[in-house]
């Protein structure tokens, strides 16, 4: 774990991936409610980076939460479910994109089985960005990666479901796409 202030009561820590991220996003949420580190004012969590904004000491924090990590970490929630405040919500997805064959040359199977096999697994928010209601959600199991295009779409219909990298999400509205 990395970290860097980012003015005077904030810090940025830089994780080696979404993953860790979110392991030590929860951990970051239970140690609070447990009162074992200062509640922050705001927690952003990031492709490989937490925001922890508004601690008057980010040092003194980020070594709370080393030390609370070593003692508390393997006991973060005790199941292995959702956090309690998850909420499921079921998106409609039609499979019928211009960019689906492609995305079936990068799985290398049939546009059948990228619609059965991405309808088939469950995706969780691991942060949002790019636009107001983009979430990058990370598949459960994971899906092969599916590159950026080379000539990104000018815009993308509200709706359309995106894939680049580990991520899937959903447009809330039509936007440039993320890069272009």
């Amino acid at each position: 774990m990395r970290w860097r202030p980012v003015g005077r009561q904030a810090l940025l820590i830089e994780l080696d991936g979404d993953s860790d991220v979110a392991a030590t996003y929860e951990l970051i949420g239970v140690l609070v409610e447990r009162g074992l580190l200062p509640r922050p004012r705001d927690v952003v969590p990031a492709a490989r980076t937490i925001l922890v904004d508004g601690v008057p000491k980010p040092a003194r924090w980020l070594a709370d939460l080393e030390g609370a990590a070593k003692t508390h970490g393997s006991q973060q929630r005790g199941d292995s479910g959702p956090p309690a405040s998850a909420v499921e919500v079921t998106i409609p997805v039609h499979y019928d994109g211009p960019d689906l064959a492609e995305v079936a040359d990068a799985w290398e199977c049939g546009v059948d089985e990228v619609a059965a096999r991405h309808s088939a697994a469950t995706y969780t928010v691991a942060f949002c960005g790019f636009a107001p209601g983009f979430a990058y959600c990370v598949s459960d199991p994971p899906l092969p990666q599916v590159p950026r295009r080379d000539d990104p779409r000018p815009e993308v219909a509200a709706g359309s479901v995106g894939l680049a990298g580990p991520y899937s999400g959903v447009y809330p509205r039509a936007m440039p796409v993320a890069g272009s």
